[in-house]
C-alpha cells in the first residue's frame, strides 16, 4: 500500500494539492486590498472623484457577482483545476493592464482581476469538498487564512512600496504579479489530475439552489460580511488619515487589523464544524462588530485601535465561516458548486453597494460618521442572516437530526 502511494505522481499527493490551494488563496485579495491605501495617489494622479475611487473597489465585486453565475459551469466544462488555472492567467493579465496608464486601463484591468478571482473563489470550495472531504474544516481554515494574510500584507505595504521606494501606485500594484506567476507554476500540475468518475444521486443533481430559502439566507450572509470587509478596506485608510495618520500609517493600521483577523480566520471553520449549528459563533461575531464599529465615534486613536482589533477578529472569522457554511449546508459537491456560485453572485452584488454608496455619500455630505452608520446597520443584518443560515439544515433535505 505504501509502495503504491510512493509511486504516485507528486501532483496527486494531498500535500502538493494543499500547497497549490494555498498559493491560489494568496492571490485572491491583494489586487483589491492594495488599492485602499493608494486611493489618494490614484485620485490625485488620474483626477477621479471619491465616487469613482470607491468604484475601484466596487468594480471587482460587480465582476465577482456577475461571473459567479458562470463559474460553476466553467468548472464543469473544463474541470475545476483547469478552470482555476485559466482564472489565474486572467488575474495576471488584468494586473498588468490596469497599470498601463489612464483611468480606462485601470478600470478594465481591475474588472479582469475580479473575473480571475471569482472563478477561483467559487471553484475552490467544491474542489476541497471533492478532493479532501475529510479535511474541509482545516483546509478551509488554511486557505481563508492565506487570503486574509496576503490581504493584510497588501494593505500594509502598498503605500510604502509606492511612496518610500518610489515605485508609484502603478509599480506597487504591478509587484503582485510575481506572486500570481508563482501560483500559476505551482497550480499547473493539478490540471493533469483525471476527473473523478463518481457522481451524486439524481435528487441532489436536480436541486435548484435559486429556489431554496436556505440558499438565499446563506447568500445574503455572504453578501453582508463581504460588504463590511470591502467597504472598510476601501475607506478606513482615508478616514484614519483625516484623524492624523499618514497614508503609510493608515495602511499599516488596516494591515494590522487583518493580521489580527487571521486568528479568527483560522479558528472559525475548525470550531464551526464541531457543532450541530453555528448560531453561537454568529452571535459572538455580531457583538464584536457592533462594539468595534461603535468605538469609531470616539475620536481617540487608542480607542479606535481597540475597536478595530475586535472588528478585525470578526472580519477574519466571518469570511471563513461563510465559506464553511456553503459546504455544511449542501449534500454533494455539485450542489456545493451551485450554492458557491449563487452565494458569491448574490452576495457580491450586495457587497458592491458599500464602497460605491459611501463614496457618493461622502462626496455629498463630507461626513465620516456615515461610514460608521453603514457598518452598524449591516452588523445587525449580519446577525439576522447569520442566525437564519446558521441553523443545522441541508438544502433539499431540511433540518439535520442530532
Amino acid at each position: 500500500m505504501s509502495t503504491e502511494k510512493s509511486k504516485q505522481p507528486f501532483y496527486l499527493k494531498s500535500g502538493f494539492l494543499f500547497l497549490g490551494i494555498m498559493l491560489v488563496s494568496f492571490n485572491l485579495r491583494p489586487s483589491i486590498t492594495a488599492i485602499g491605501p493608494l486611493v489618494p495617489l490614484i485620485r490625485a494622479d488620474l483626477g477621479i472623484s471619491n465616487g469613482w475611487a470607491g468604484f475601484l473597489t466596487t468594480l471587482p465585486l460587480l465582476t465577482f457577482a456577475t461571473f459567479s453565475l458562470f463559474s460553476a459551469a466553467i468548472g464543469k466544462k473544463l474541470g475545476n483545476p483547469q478552470a482555476i488555472l485559466l482564472a489565474l492567467f486572467i488575474l495576471l493579465i488584468g494586473s498588468i493592464i490596469r497599470v498601463l496608464g489612464g483611468s480606462d486601463f485601470l478600470f478594465i484591468g481591475t474588472g479582469l482581476t475580479g473575473i480571475g478571482i471569482v472563478i477561483c473563489n467559487v471553484l475552490l470550495i467544491p474542489l476541497i469538498k471533492n478532493r479532501l472531504p475529510n479535511k474541509i474544516g482545516i483546509v478551509t481554515a488554511s486557505y481563508s487564512a492565506g487570503m486574509t494574510l496576503t490581504a493584510a500584507i497588501a494593505s500594509g505595504i502598498s503605500a510604502p512600496l509606492a511612496i518610500d521606494l518610489g515605485w508609484g501606485w502603478q509599480g506597487s500594484l504591478l509587484s503582485w504579479s510575481a506572486l500570481i506567476l508563482v501560483g500559476i507554476i505551482i497550480w499547473a500540475p493539478q490540471t493533469k489530475v483525471p476527473k473523478p468518475i463518481i457522481q451524486a444521486n439524481d435528487n441532489e443533481i436536480k436541486i435548484n439552489v435559486w429556489k431554496s430559502r436556505l440558499a438565499w439566507q446563506v447568500s445574503l450572509f455572504m453578501g453582508v460580511q463581504s460588504l463590511l470587509f470591502f467597504t472598510l478596506v476601501a475607506w478606513l485608510p482615508d478616514m484614519m488619515i483625516t484623524r492624523g495618520l499618514s497614508a503609510v500609517e493608515s495602511g499599516i493600521l488596516i494591515s494590522t487589523m487583518q493580521i489580527i483577523g487571521l486568528i479568527g480566520t483560522f479558528i472559525s471553520p475548525i470550531v464551526a464544524v464541531k457543532f450541530k449549528d453555528q448560531i453561537g459563533i454568529i452571535l459572538v461575531l455580531g457583538a464584536m462588530y457592533i462594539l468595534g464599529f461603535s468605538s469609531l465615534f470616539i475620536h481617540v486613536l487608542w480607542v479606535n485601535f481597540i475597536g478595530l482589533t475586535l472588528v478585525g477578529l470578526a472580519l477574519g472569522s466571518s469570511i471563513s465561516l461563510a465559506y464553511t457554511l456553503i459546504g455544511l449546508r449542501t449534500g454533494s459537491d455539485k450542489v456545493t458548486a451551485s450554492l458557491s456560485g449563487m452565494a458569491q453572485s448574490a452576495g457580491y452584488y450586495l457587497a458592491a453597494l458599500g464602497p460605491l454608496l459611501f463614496g457618493i455619500a461622502f462626496d455629498i455630505f463630507s461626513n465620516w460618521n456615515h461610514l460608521i452608520y453603514l457598518m452598524l446597520t449591516f452588523s445587525i443584518l449580519f446577525i439576522f442572516f447569520g442566525l437564519k443560515s446558521g441553523r443545522a439544515r441541508v438544502i433539499g433535505v431540511g433540518r439535520l437530526g442530532n
